[in-house]
């Protein structure tokens, strides 16, 4: 597993129905070694704290073999990276294949553990240039997954990912999101998932709620 890219935005205004609001969808690459905080990386930051960021949204990660993919259903060639709103562009960690709870090192400090997967807004609309994208992009499951931090340290592009525990409880990204959106109806493993102690407690109530508890 491999960090490709380190992409962060400041909040920039964009117009959306009638209104001026602010977003940091617009991730560019950044060069060097950069500095990845408890809830942010430096140079960083989130338009609508309510939705994005905190303990478990830190940071946003995206797998870079879903580029090709988009590039084809989209039929378009200007996908760079930070495209989706990602924080880090990776390889070889498809969703499939982590899982909620599981902890990855980049670099020589860093380790972060996952915590949800990503539910796209309106705007990742805005960025692509499609208001459907959103429904598109949670009905490919291709989707991608928050971590929280729990060390801190400086991180490169290029660097190495290792995973240096597998969750206790082992449920992918990809299970848990359809749980969530495309299997409702099975309590049984709803019922699994509620008991991952890494998951955010938003996902948690979302569960609770389609238990009916």
């Amino acid at each position: 597993m491999r960090l490709l890219s380190i992409n962060v935005s400041k909040p920039k205004p964009i117009s959306h129905e009638g209104k001026i609001i602010y977003t940091g969808i617009f991730k560019e690459p950044v060069s060097g070694t950069v500095m990845l905080r408890e809830m942010n990386i430096d140079g960083d930051g989130q338009g609508d704290l309510k939705v994005h960021g905190g303990t478990y949204k830190a940071i946003y990660g995206y797998p870079i073999e879903h580029y090709t993919h988009w590039q084809q259903e989209l039929g378009r060639d200007d996908l760079s990276y930070g495209q989706f709103g990602e924080n880090l562009t990776v390889k070889g960690m498809l969703e499939d294949e982590v899982h909620i709870g599981d902890i990855f090192q980049i670099g020589h400090t860093v380790k972060l553990q996952i915590t949800q997967p990503r539910v796209p807004c309106f705007k990742l609309g805005h960025k692509m240039g499609s208001a459907e994208f959103p429904k598109i992009f949670l009905k490919s499951k291709r989707v991608g997954f928050y971590f929280r931090v729990l060390e801190e340290g400086e991180i490169t592009a290029q660097d190495d990912i290792e995973r240096i525990e597998l969750s206790s409880y082992p449920m992918s990204v990809t299970n848990i999101l359809s749980l969530r959106y495309f299997d409702t109806n099975n309590q049984t493993d709803i019922k699994k998932a509620i008991k991952q102690p890494a998951l955010s407690p938003s996902w948690k109530k979302d569960f609770n709620r389609l238990l009916n508890l």
